[in-house]
């Protein structure tokens, strides 16, 4: 496997195709290692969260007699408190699931040869790896370790967070049978009051002359929450518009929204792929507190999802009582230190 430093905008943007294709067979499709998602990630580094001036891209790729097998999309970076490394394009707060990017079959020989290549190309600044947003069950690790332990490297892993997600039956009151007794009478009692006392509706954005706006209306009801209005700064705001943007282009798009008597009271923004609905991030009117819309929009999109024939609703990081109330199996996210 030859392997090949990519460290400008216009080497990136001409492995597009080849990219999307490599994920697609990945032993980790997530739609945030497409190259749609991690490109639009680069140009704002994550809302803000890296420095431009700090921040350098680091791709590594792999080609077999001119195929590409393997891609790590790393870039160095630092910050205050995060010294100098070699890190996932996409990490660490905006992005829920990173990894390599090869067929189960090229992982183990991409990763040896990349500890390799890394140690030894001089256009490399630093060499160690600070890598983030794995889930613990990825075939990355094992492999990186065993290369790792081979190499004398100092290999540590360090579980970062839970990341819950539903598996969905045939039908919704198949679903409401597998939650416990108490959670599934107050699923079915909130819709009922809320059915009471209004004409409910939920709305998905599918034009596309719509989009930008509709995601603003959506950042609005993120500000609702302290911690969400903190978070939501100029940078970040734009990174949300020209992701949405993006993720319709690319048909990943899902923005949904409560309606009650035809006002927006909640929202969750979702990418669909892998026959899975990913939550990425929700916003709600406290106005109507009392009839928990988050709730009730979440219990809307699930019947919809079962509706659709998906596998999944994948509820990724957070250990929100939300999630585990509507029946979320919890997973965790590991970062990884090697050097």
């Amino acid at each position: 496997m030859e392997l090949t430093l990519v460290n400008s905008i216009e080497g990136w943007k001409g492995l597009e195709e080849a990219w999307d294709e490599l994920v697609s067979r990945s032993v980790r499709p997530y739609p945030f290692l497409e190259f749609w998602y991690l490109y639009n990630w680069w140009q704002t580094l994550g809302g803000g969260e890296w420095l431009s001036s700090e921040s350098q891209l680091c791709i590594v790729t792999g080609f077999e007699r001119g195929k590409l097998k393997g891609i790590a999309p790393l870039f160095v970076s630092s910050k205050e408190g995060s010294p100098p490394a070699l890190r996932f394009i996409g990490q660490i707060e905006v992005t829920d699931y990173l990894d390599f990017i090869a067929a189960e079959e090229d992982l183990p020989a991409f990763l040896t040869a990349l500890l390799d290549f890394l140690d030894e190309n001089e256009a490399i600044p630093v060499k160690n790896l600070e890598l983030a947003n794995l889930l613990d069950d990825s075939p990355s690790l094992r492999i990186l370790e065993q290369a790792a332990e081979q190499r004398q490297h100092r290999f540590k892993q360090t579980v970062l967070q839970p990341a819950p997600a539903i598996t969905l039956t045939d039908s919704w009151d198949e679903y409401l049978q597998s939650l416990n007794k108490k959670q599934r009478h107050e699923v079915r009692r909130k819709l009922r009051n809320a059915e009471r006392d209004f004409q409910i509706e939920l709305y998905l954005v599918e034009n596309a002359a719509e989009v930008i706006d509709e995601i603003r209306i959506f950042v609005e009801l993120m500000r609702n929450e302290e911690e969400k209005k903190h978070f939501l700064s100029g940078e970040t705001e734009q990174y949300l518009l020209s992701l949405g943007k993006a993720a319709f282009e690319k048909n990943r798009f899902n923005l949904a929204f409560l309606l009650l008597d035809g006002q927006k009271v909640a929202g969750y923004l979702n990418f669909i792929a892998q026959n899975r609905l990913w939550v990425y991030n929700t916003g709600w009117n406290p106005d109507f507190s009392k009839y928990s819309p988050g709730w009730l929009l979440l219990s809307k999109l699930i019947q919809w999802s079962i509706d659709q024939g998906l596998q999944e609703v994948d509820l990724m990081r957070g250990a929100e009582d939300y999630k585990y109330r509507f029946g979320g199996i919890d997973r965790h996210v590991v970062a990884v230190q090697c050097s």
